[in-house]
């Protein structure tokens, strides 16, 4: 299974500016996402980038970068001019990990290429985890989302999804419902020809509200994969906090 991993780094990051440059100890946020996704099985791992000190902190330290537009409104844009700078044929897998998950497991990326290349009727591929804390089910920051009975979604929702209706007491849930509901992971594989035509599909009126990207595909008809894994990701960087968080776990020794 040969695919491209591609992390689209964007310098204009209103909570945390400059943040792909962000040093992690020693090295910018955005090399030690590439490095953790050099441990994959990808083929060739690319940051696209939208300023030239990405591409040239990521030259300095060996990892393949492009220079792109300012101007896209969206990561998939980003990844879709990149996939014609590569010059990707339309059947390519493409994986886009996300410029600000230093602790992405390897695994994990190939696992979504996989659900992708083995599903030729799905457009898309991704991942979730199970929710084990009731407080993650019930945060609207959480972006949860539901499957039918052959892994493929049914809808993403920043709501708690699915509705269990009679578990409320007192206006409000007071335990998970069974099976445990799942917490979408911002991963996501694409075949290039998909990529190169999804920035071009109308904005879907539900993508719109709930300010989630995926419910483009899934309303114009396209299937998105899902790969289930049973434990979640380390955590990613979209505060001053959650930088100071992934620095001190960058500085602790390794666990025997």
């Amino acid at each position: 299974m040969a695919y491209t991993v591609i992390i689209p780094a964007r310098m204009a990051s209103s909570r945390l500016p400059d943040k792909p440059l962000a040093d992690i100890a020693g090295l910018p946020m955005v090399v030690r996402v590439a490095q953790r996704a050099a441990l994959s099985g990808a083929g060739r791992v690319v940051v696209a980038a939208d300023d030239p000190r990405v591409v040239a902190a990521c030259q300095a330290h060996g990892v393949q970068a492009l220079l792109t537009r300012q101007d896209h409104v969206s990561g998939s844009d980003r990844l879709a001019e990149a996939c014609e700078l590569l010059g990707l044929g339309d059947d390519a897998l493409v994986v886009n990990v996300q410029g600000d998950e230093p602790l992405i497991p390897p695994q994990l990326i190939d696992e979504v290429a996989r659900v992708l290349a083995e599903r030729p009727e799905a457009a898309m591929g991704t991942a979730a985890h199970p929710i084990h804390d009731l407080s993650e089910f019930t945060n609207p920051n959480v972006v949860k989302v539901v499957m039918d009975a052959r892994q493929l979604a049914l809808y993403f929702s920043r709501a708690p999804i699915p509705w269990w209706r009679d578990g409320q007491q007192d206006g409000g849930f007071q335990a998970l419902p069974t099976p445990a509901p799942l917490r979408h992971i911002g991963i996501y594989s694409y075949r290039a020809g998909f990529l190169r035509q999804f920035p071009q599909l109308p904005p879907a009126p539900i993508e719109t509200l709930e300010s989630l990207e995926q419910l483009r595909a899934l309303w114009h008809g396209h299937r998105i994969a899902v790969h289930v894994t049973d434990a979640a990701p380390g955590p990613g960087v979209d505060t001053p906090a959650d930088l100071a968080r992934v620095r001190g776990l960058f500085a602790s020794p390794p666990q025997a």
